[in-house]
């Protein structure tokens, strides 16, 4: 049996108006975190945007990797983004070695 509905119909808005404060992002200062998450800093997220070159990157696989408690704790030190920081290192000792 086929609906009625046609399949790209779009669905109505659950909501009668935004929610948004637009006033707020307007005049807000651009470089501040959120305060709900302050991770999320203006910087932080353009750099995830704008990378050198705009070259696609090669994907990602999960891998469970036994590190020395010391270098894991020194990387998580120099602060977020140490699994990003690790994959630098072993992809700089692979360039290094060929």
């Amino acid at each position: 049996m086929k609906s009625a509905k046609p399949r790209n119909a779009k669905r109505e808005s659950t909501s009668s108006k935004s929610k948004t404060d637009w006033a707020r992002l307007k005049n807000g200062p651009v470089s501040t975190a959120c305060r709900d998450h302050p991770e999320a800093d203006i910087r932080h997220i353009v750099r995830g945007v704008v990378r050198r070159g705009l070259q696609a990157r090669p994907p990602k696989a999960a891998v469970s990797l036994r590190v020395d408690e010391d270098v894991i704790q020194w990387f998580k030190a120099q602060g977020p983004g140490y699994q990003t920081r690790i994959n630098s290192v072993l992809r700089a000792f692979r360039d290094a070695s060929v």
